[in-house]
């Protein structure tokens, strides 16, 4: 149950905060007002993460599912950790300090700390684009768009990511935590 709700709350916030048309992103500019609504979905991507952080035992953060995947640490540190290349690689931001894996991948405090000063540095970068960064064209893996869509596009990455770590509450017999949205 708290899957299906985690999964609908997702399909649904993807649907009211994912990314608009391209005939929309290249014709009109996004009111200012969207901002609160990009604000909002990254606090709901932290909440998510670190209810994800928080129920995993830290004895299986380094556990994966398959031989081939990333562990679960390593799935949540890219779920939140992408954010980041993602805007000072596009958005051309100054990045946050460097974080030190061998503490955050291997800890509960870590991780969570990880999560709290990506999600800090993202929501300071968000907050202080101007509406012309906002509206100014970038390329995001080959396609163009507005940068304020681009948030948009973390926010379902975010969210895919996040969401492939599943596996490794099953694995444990565990479920994963609620979604929490409705």
């Amino acid at each position: 149950m708290r899957m299906t709700r985690f999964l609908a709350g997702a399909g649904l916030l993807s649907l009211l905060a994912g990314p608009v048309s391209a005939q929309m992103a290249t014709t009109s500019a996004m009111p200012e007002s969207y901002r609160q609504v990009q604000l909002n979905a990254l606090e709901l991507q932290r909440h998510v993460l670190l209810a994800m952080a928080d129920s995993m035992p830290e004895q299986f953060y380094r556990d994966k599912v398959t031989p081939i995947q990333r562990d679960f640490a390593q799935q949540i540190e890219h779920a939140a950790g992408s954010m980041v290349y993602i805007v000072t690689s596009v958005m051309k931001a100054a990045p946050p300090a460097h974080a030190d894996t061998a503490a955050y991948l291997n800890s509960k405090a870590g991780l969570k700390g990880f999560i709290n000063s990506t999600y800090d540095w993202a929501a300071n970068v968000l907050k202080t684009q101007t509406p012309a960064q906002r509206e100014a064209m970038a390329t995001l893996f080959g396609k163009s768009m507005p940068t304020w869509q681009v948030w948009d596009e973390i926010h379902q990455h975010t969210f895919w990511t996040a969401g492939q770590v599943v596996a490794n509450f099953r694995k444990h017999g565990m479920a994963p935590p609620g979604f929490g949205f409705f």
